[in-house]
């Protein structure tokens, strides 16, 4: 009787320990399931249902105040209604007329503080210039444009000074363009002097420079690399306006710039670049041509490939590569169209298969004092070869020729043969074109030429009829290259599309009489056709795909058959370019005839310009 009771009191205990640790864990679920509750229902979410703040920070006051005469103070202080913040301020602030050290803006609370160390000049205007730096702490909307003004003398200068820059060759605003305005006629201030007045361009290429005095003045466009204020460097575009301007109350007296109510949106958000309102003064940008001889690069971007590009073609001074200890057998050298890069192919194993090789080159070289010589340079040519993937068996790479056939191609295709290592002799019996009926092929006939330029491409001479369909085959090791290399068997189908598939277009050419290149361009301005002329003739482009394109002309007045840069020292302006005034549609089978009277000045409407989104 007592084991049993021992046991009847062991099972009720354990019983009531299964009942307690469920009781636990239910009363555990239940304090999860309430806490998530808690938490879903305690989340901050942002209040919905309000309008968007699209108000821009308003100035309270400034000391001094905007527009002050006869002050001399250091510091600049403006309080705004709300808490602001500097949106790129190292880029968009600028000075006119410059200071030698740049001032120091610190933002405050609701207000920023411009300080800086530089002597004020006498009886002077100066302009600081915020662009649309100046944002709202919360949604970044900006006051844009916005101007402080003060003078050191007893007035406000009052003129102003509107134009537009432009690039050179396709007459676009050109990005990040500073305008200069010097006093000094001296074509030497643009080089050694900080201006009398600086602005930038809009992102439309406008310019307008506020708070003038009455005078003579030079005026520049400077696309400034290392940010000098000077046009020290020829790789910098610049330009120039040809003449002195004149900057009087008759000519130029225009309303102050006010600081505009309107909002711009925040830095994330891009909006079109509004057309440009036509200034007085057009500056068209240029890089100049370079003087300077130098090696502007080497690689070697295959184990047997190295290549050297120079600033300049060397002319009759030419160019010597070497390798010490090595015969000249064991490479050739092949040159571009201006001999400005060159292409050493190596052709000896026990040299390519080299990591490094020493190579030794003479080439012009200009030094400091502007005297071209020939120079001499060793010079460390490496090359790591790709690291090899482990395989079983090795596979062989198949030397990598190329046809450039995409599938459907014009009655005029020449199909250029192309591959990354120099070419032996091909082996034309296994090299096949067909036209391809229904039930049949018919081979055609054809011939290989080599490139003049390169032994790296040939082309493949044969007629293609248009509307009919075609296959080239190759067969393994119908390309070798001197490496040893061959390639495989290939096959490519393509058709040629019938002549009604094409539109053309004729341009009734009037006007200018002088040498001239017309060129046609698709809509991205990528060139699709080109044509010097000396005569002004009736121009025909046939056998063009539909779509829009457009037309340029460039003004060819030194006659050799390109665009001619501007040069500063020599006081030449680019070569004029100029535009169809309208985009040109070409269709299927129609035949589009535009006239053209032509007029040696820069030209390009407005709505033909690429647009370009975001702000600066």
């Amino acid at each position: 009787m007592a084991v049993k009771s021992i046991l009847k009191k062991c099972m009720f205990a354990d019983i009531m320990q299964i009942l307690m640790r469920e009781r636990i864990v239910r009363r555990y679920w239940l304090m999860i399931t309430v806490m998530i509750l808690a938490f879903g229902c305690a989340k901050m979410n942002t209040p919905s249902g309000g309008p968007k703040d699209k108000d821009i920070p308003v100035i309270l006051k400034s000391v001094p105040e905007n527009g002050a005469v006869n002050f001399t103070g250091k510091e600049i202080v403006v309080t705004f209604n709300e808490y602001v913040v500097l949106d790129k301020i190292s880029e968009k602030f600028m000075v006119s007329p410059p200071m030698k050290k740049r001032p120091e803006i610190l933002v405050r609370g609701k207000g920023i503080r411009i300080e800086y160390e530089d002597e004020l000049k006498d009886s002077t205007t100066y302009t600081f210039y915020f662009q649309d730096a100046i944002r709202d702490l919360n949604e970044g909307n900006a006051i844009n444009n916005y101007q402080f003004v003060f003078s050191t003398g007893n007035y406000i200068d009052s003129l102003s000074v509107t134009g537009n820059v432009y690039s050179g060759l396709n007459l676009d605003p050109p990005e990040n363009t500073m305008v200069l305005l010097y006093s000094h006629p001296d074509d030497s201030s643009v080089v050694k002097q900080i201006p009398d007045y600086i602005t930038r361009a809009e992102s439309n290429g406008e310019f307008r420079i506020d708070n003038v005095r009455p005078g003579t003045y030079r005026l520049y466009a400077l696309a400034d690399a290392d940010n000098s204020k000077n046009y020290n460097n020829r790789d910098e575009f610049f330009a120039f306006y040809p003449e002195p301007i004149q900057v009087t109350p008759e000519t130029s007296f225009l309303p102050q710039v006010k600081d505009t109510t309107s909002v711009k949106p925040s830095a994330d958000v891009k909006v079109p670049v509004k057309p440009a309102v036509l200034g007085e003064y057009p500056l068209i940008l240029f890089q100049a041509e370079k003087r300077l001889h130098y090696l502007a690069s080497s690689s070697r971007k295959q184990a047997f490939q190295i290549n050297y590009i120079l600033s300049l073609p060397p002319d009759t001074m030419g160019f010597e590569f070497s390798i010490p200890g090595a015969s000249p057998e064991a490479w050739f050298i092949e040159k571009s169209r201006k001999s400005d890069t060159i292409t050493v192919w190596l052709t000896d194993s026990t040299i390519y298969n080299r990591p490094e090789i020493e190579t030794v080159i003479r080439f012009p070289f200009t030094d400091t004092l502007g005297i071209t010589d020939l120079k001499d340079d060793t010079l460390q040519m490496r090359y790591i070869a790709p690291r090899a993937v482990r395989t079983k068996t090795l596979k062989r790479i198949p030397y990598k020729v190329n046809t450039g056939i995409t599938g459907q191609e014009r009655p005029d295709k020449r199909i250029a043969i192309t591959a990354p290592s120099p070419f032996l002799p091909p082996d034309t019996s296994r090299i096949a074109l067909f036209e391809v009926l229904k039930e049949q092929r018919i081979r055609q006939p054809l011939s290989l030429v080599r490139d003049t330029t390169g032994s790296c491409r040939y082309f493949v001479d044969t007629r293609l009829n248009p509307g009919k369909n075609y296959l080239l085959i190759t067969d393994s090791k119908a390309f070798s290259s001197i490496y040893g290399e061959y390639s495989d068997s290939a096959g490519v189908r393509f058709s040629v599309l019938p002549t009604e598939s094409y539109g053309k277009l004729i341009l009734d050419l009037k006007g200018y009489k002088g040498s001239k290149i017309i060129q046609l361009l698709d809509n991205q301005e990528k060139l699709v056709r080109q044509v010097h002329q000396k005569d002004t003739l009736r121009l025909e482009f046939p056998l063009l795909a539909k779509g829009k394109y457009r037309a340029r002309i460039i003004f060819d007045i030194d006659n050799n058959g390109e665009w001619t840069t501007g040069d500063f020292d020599l006081h030449r302006q680019p070569e004029p370019v100029s535009y169809y005034p309208e985009e040109i549609e070409i269709k299927e089978n129609w035949e589009v005839v535009n006239p053209w009277t032509l007029s040696p000045d820069n030209y390009k409407d407005s709505k033909l310009q690429i647009k370009k989104t975001g702000s600066r």
